[in-house]
């Protein structure tokens, strides 16, 4: 399907004046309704808003590309605006958007609009193309346009296909794209890479990763035959097929606006040789950019995967709460009895031992993942039983964060080391070498350098606490409730924890208020920010933000995991604040609490129950807006 087929005359604006994005949007949406290819013109704009809300559509260059897909649109669509002066998109580089194609597809599987996207996305890529569109006088001038660039560009790729054969004595390039979203950066990459590559007189094929699934895959002749790789992407891709070939790997950013010198490189020989590790994918951007955008990314390969374990077994523990606050009266328990809230009846001990197993998974996988974003597949088993040892022991997920760098960069150097060895004995290295040594090492690291440094920590913060017990109450409740924040499980999480249930048996029922109250902030604070600052999180991310709420108030603190895991100088102190202040309002209100557990489900027997409430939602909000202030907007 050509664009042309899907862009009419009465859908095209060649003097746009909108004030602002969601007037761009709003009159791109009218254009399209004027297709007739819109059966309900409310739901197709909620479409496009909820796309938008995403990541920005506007790829930068002064273009956006917005879509919508779903049961308002009755066929495929295009509608087109030029803006004279540009108006503000919240464009990937921040400038004015003049050029806007609003795409509408059906509800269907065959990704139509996908197709479209990126045919587009190729063609935005040439200045000349976008040059002449401004200039157009008439729509239907803009069509011909349109028409005569798709033409040409199905022309070259009708004479790349025929000469594909006779391609010997060419150097031969290839090229692998995917971003994040899978649209239109992946699409711009290949273009940039393919038009830098015939320009030097190279054979290219670029293989893209987007959101339909890969397409002109690259087949084993072709990647035996390569002189050189390229692999620009910020998103997993299957690296280990070109094991022994010149690879060049970077940001799909370098893709579209490093073309000629990516090239430049491929043509120079100066490209390392990839060795692969038997991983069935790798982090193509591993390695490259910025430190910190290395272990931003090897933090979130962690996060990604330990996810699915917090979320399914925060909520089962959050079920089996429910079901005893539903079923036994907390006021006729014993203290005992009280001390096994959610393990009561027969059902809620069935949900919370389930919920139990899958949060035993979540530090080792955390640990396990990080490794193997940085050392492949071989350091996953180290990660994971670093993260077990962590898991188990006094340093909690704090413990198991060290534990995936410390096990991804043993296998690097273990990597390095045994490059020198001879051939047959590097060739059982990973089977034997890595695991026995790795495994060994980080048990031994675990055991004599993090536990015990933790274990002190644990020591000195009881002794402090309960020096100063009968010292203010107001400092004391914001102190331990900020405690429960400061590493969500890890030793000033714990002590603050055993300070309020050893509380509980003298008598000081305050005190396991404001330690319980402490524990309940930080995820619902992130269930809220999600909603507030939608610019702030990922899409994953937000999400997911909701389903915090209730293991916040099931006083479930590991909700909030992920989201310290992956921006922990920004996340841990907002959420320190505002539990400090729902610690401090729980004191200040003479709150109480006899129960150990439970969160909202044992709200019934709090002493000063409403007011408790306010302390709570206090100090959500308090957090919420912090994060919101602190966090920087995450980049689409």
């Amino acid at each position: 399907m050509r664009i042309t087929d899907l862009l009419e005359v009465g859908s095209i604006e060649l003097k746009g004046t909108p004030r602002s994005k969601k007037e761009a949007l709003d009159q791109m949406v009218d254009l399209m309704v004027k297709s007739g290819k819109i059966s309900d013109t409310e739901a197709y704009r909620k479409l496009v808003y909820a796309r938008e809300e995403e990541s920005t559509t506007g790829i930068g260059e002064g273009i956006a590309i917005p879509h919508g897909k779903g049961d308002s649109v009755k066929a495929p669509g295009l509608s087109a605006m030029v803006v004279p002066g540009g108006v503000e998109f919240d464009a990937l580089d921040g400038e004015p958007v003049e050029l806007l194609f609003l795409i509408a597809a059906p509800n269907t599987e065959d990704n139509i609009h996908l197709d479209v996207l990126s045919k587009l996305s190729m063609l935005m890529m040439d200045e000349g193309f976008i040059n002449d569109l401004k200039k157009t006088e008439s729509p239907e001038e803009f069509l011909k346009v349109i028409d005569l660039a798709e033409s040409k560009k199905d022309e070259e790729t009708s004479q790349a296909v025929a000469t594909e054969t006779s391609a010997k004595g060419q150097f031969k390039i290839l090229g692998v794209t995917s971003c994040p979203t899978g649209i239109a950066h992946t699409y711009m990459a290949a273009e940039g890479i393919e038009k830098a590559a015939k320009k030097r007189g190279c054979f290219v094929k670029v293989e893209t990763r987007g959101s339909g699934g890969a397409k002109n895959v690259l087949t084993e002749e072709e990647i035996r035959e390569a002189d050189c790789i390229i692999v620009a992407a910020d998103a997993q891709v299957p690296m280990d097929r070109f094991d022994g070939k010149r690879v060049i790997e970077c940001p799909v950013s370098d893709g579209i606006s490093k073309g000629d010198a990516l090239v430049e490189q491929a043509l120079s020989g100066n490209a390392p040789i990839y060795k692969g590790s038997g991983a069935a994918t790798a982090q193509a951007t591993k390695g490259k950019g910025s430190i910190g955008h290395q272990i931003y990314i090897q933090l979130m390969n962690g996060v990604s995967h330990m996810l699915p374990f917090v979320v399914g077994g925060g909520i089962l523990i959050a079920l089996a709460f429910l079901i005893d606050g539903l079923s036994v009266d907390m006021n006729a328990l014993s203290a005992e009895a009280r001390g096994n809230f959610g393990s009561i009846t027969p059902v809620a001990k069935l949900f919370k031992d389930i919920g139990g197993v899958a949060f035993g998974f979540m530090l080792p996988v955390l640990s396990g993942f990080i490794a193997m974003a940085i050392g492949d597949r071989p350091a996953l088993a180290v990660g994971f039983v670093g993260g077990m040892i962590a898991s188990g022991g006094k340093s909690g997920f704090l413990g198991a964060l060290v534990a995936g760098f410390v096990a991804g960069y043993l296998i690097v150097l273990l990597r390095k080391a045994c490059d020198k060895l001879p051939q047959a004995i590097e060739k059982i290295a990973p089977v034997l070498i890595y695991p026995v040594v790795g495994i060994l090492f980080i048990g031994l690291f675990m055991n004599f350098a993090v536990e015990p440094v933790m274990g002190g920590i644990n020591t000195a913060l009881n002794n402090g606490l309960t020096s100063m017990g009968d010292s203010s109450k107001l400092i004391l409740g914001g102190l331990l409730a900020a405690m429960m924040a400061i590493d969500m499980g890890g030793p000033f999480n714990k002590a603050a924890y055993v300070f309020g249930t050893a509380s509980i048996a003298s008598g000081n029922f305050d005190v396991m208020a404001a330690v319980m109250i402490g524990g309940m902030v930080p995820p619902c604070a992130i269930a809220l920010a999600t909603i507030l600052f939608k610019n702030k999180f990922t899409k994953e991310e937000r999400d997911n933000g909701p389903m915090n709420f209730i293991m916040g108030l099931a006083f479930i603190t590991e909700g909030a995991i992920p989201y310290a895991a992956a921006d922990p100088i920004h996340v841990l102190p907002s959420c320190m604040i505002g539990s400090g202040v729902a610690g401090a309002l729980s004191m200040l209100f003479n709150c109480t609490l006899m129960a150990p557990h439970g969160g909202i489900f044992v709200v019934p027997v709090v002493g000063n129950a409403l007011l408790y409430l306010v302390a709570l939602v206090v100090g959500t909000i308090v957090s919420a807006v912090l994060l919101g202030t602190f966090k920087k907007k995450v980049e689409a």
